[in-house]
């Protein structure tokens, strides 16, 4: 019966968009602002240190609209954040590329994320962010150190873009649309 009506919500989603709940996550300066107003405006805007979180909408993409939750996380505030995991429908990772420096700490903080129970199932994407520089890591070579094929019960994709630019973040977005509407979610 469930898997019916997620049928029927899926074909629904043509004329009324469902609602995702979504979380873009990573370290500092690895770009989740600047990737959230490219996605937004389509254009580069100058952004500052996110202090708590920045909200917004995006216009639908193959049938969902996205609320995209730009949350800062630390060490210091974690027991505090957990709450903005509850009802999460995606997950948008943002990695800086060019830092090979903080990617143990970027694979830390993905699997500190994924190890939440609310967080169980919830299809994500990684964004290779800053792939309009020179000498960066490759998607592959990034997945591979992120390692996140060890969460077997999330769907999941890498991407290289450029949040600066906009580069692959249309594909990335329309990707994470189809896993979470093949996960199957509330209408809202």
């Amino acid at each position: 019966m469930g898997s019916l009506i997620s049928k029927v919500k899926i074909c629904l989603s043509a004329w009324y968009p469902v609602r995702a709940r979504v979380l873009l996550l990573g370290l500092d300066h690895s770009g989740k602002t600047t990737t959230l107003y490219q996605l937004k405006l389509k254009e580069k805007v100058a952004t500052i240190s996110t202090v708590g979180f920045n909200v917004e909408t995006l216009d639908p993409i193959n049938g969902v609209s996205f609320t995209v939750w730009d949350v800062s996380l630390n060490a210091e505030t974690w027991p505090f954040y957990k709450h903005y995991f509850a009802n999460t429908q995606g997950m948008m990772f943002v990695v800086d590329c060019k830092d090979g420096e903080r990617h143990r700490d970027a694979k830390q903080l993905l699997h500190m994320v994924l190890g939440e129970t609310d967080m169980e199932g919830v299809p994500f994407i990684i964004l290779a962010n800053k792939q309009d520089l020179q000498n960066t890591k490759q998607p592959s070579d990034l997945a591979m150190e992120l390692e996140p094929d060890k969460w077997t019960g999330n769907a999941w994709e890498i991407f290289g873009c450029s949040a600066i630019s906009g580069d692959g973040l249309q594909e990335a977005l329309s990707t994470l649309s189809v896993m979470i509407k093949k996960r199957g979610i509330t209408m809202s």
